[in-house]
């Protein structure tokens, strides 16, 4: 895909690259130099919430999730998670 500088030295992505990676305004990319004529863009922090269902299944406190697991208060329970 190509994409144009602009004469304020702003790249628009291409909208196909951003439905495919959901990158809206505001997101946040480095920009590196790896040899003359050929550059890195790469995006840096994470969307709200990204990689949150991940990280809720491989919880190391076993059914952290269920029913009747509330009983512990959470001051008991985030030293585990941790």
């Amino acid at each position: 895909m190509k994409t144009v500088v602009s004469s304020k030295g702003q790249i628009v992505l291409p909208v196909e690259v951003r439905r495919m990676d959901d990158i809206r305004a505001g997101h946040l990319f480095e920009v590196s130099r790896v040899k003359r004529g050929e550059y890195r863009l790469r995006r840096i922090g994470h969307a709200a919430n990204e990689g949150l269902v991940d990280w809720l299944l491989a919880c190391p406190v076993k059914g952290f999730l269920g029913e009747g697991q509330f009983e512990e208060t959470t001051d008991s329970i985030l030293p585990d998670i941790r």
